[in-house]
C-alpha cells in the first residue's frame, strides 16, 4: 500500500488574460497543478488570506468539516471574528460548507506568484 498523496491547495496571481490562458490549456487537455485560485493582484491576494485568516486555514487543513465554535476554539479567537473571516474566505471560493459544518479538504496551501519591478507592473495593468 502507498503512502497518501498530499492534497495541496494552490493561490497565486495571475492576470485575466493569465487566467484564460490557462483555462483554454485545460480545455485542450492540458493537465494542471491542482485545486487552485487566482487573484487580480498580490494586494487582493493578502487581503483575502491576511493572517488570520491564514491561521484558521492552518486549524482546518486535513480535519474534515469543522463547526464554527471548534474553529474558533482552534485559533483561538472569538466566534464573530471567526464568523466574519469564514465568510470571507467562502466568499473567495478557499474554504467551502457542508451540512456537517466548514470545510478546506487540503493538506497544505502554496501561494505562487512573482511580484513584477513597477514599471512591469504599470504596463500589465492597461
Amino acid at each position: 500500500m502507498g503512502e497518501a498523496q498530499t492534497k495541496i491547495f494552490i493561490v497565486g496571481v495571475q492576470s485575466r488574460a493569465g487566467a484564460k490562458a490557462r483555462l483554454a490549456e485545460a480545455m485542450r487537455g492540458k493537465a494542471q497543478k491542482g485545486p487552485r485560485i487566482d487573484f487580480a493582484s498580490p494586494d487582493l491576494l493578502w487581503k483575502v488570506l491576511a493572517p488570520n485568516r491564514q491561521e484558521i486555514l492552518r486549524a482546518m487543513c486535513g480535519a474534515g468539516p469543522l463547526a464554527l465554535r471548534e474553529i474558533a476554539r482552534r485559533v483561538g479567537r472569538d466566534v464573530k471574528g471567526v464568523h466574519t473571516d469564514l465568510h470571507a474566505l467562502l466568499e473567495a471560493g478557499v474554504v467551502d460548507r457542508s451540512e456537517d459544518g466548514f470545510v478546506f479538504p487540503f493538506d497544505a496551501m502554496r501561494v505562487e506568484f512573482t511580484l513584477p519591478a513597477e514599471r512591469e507592473a504599470a504596463s500589465l495593468a492597461r
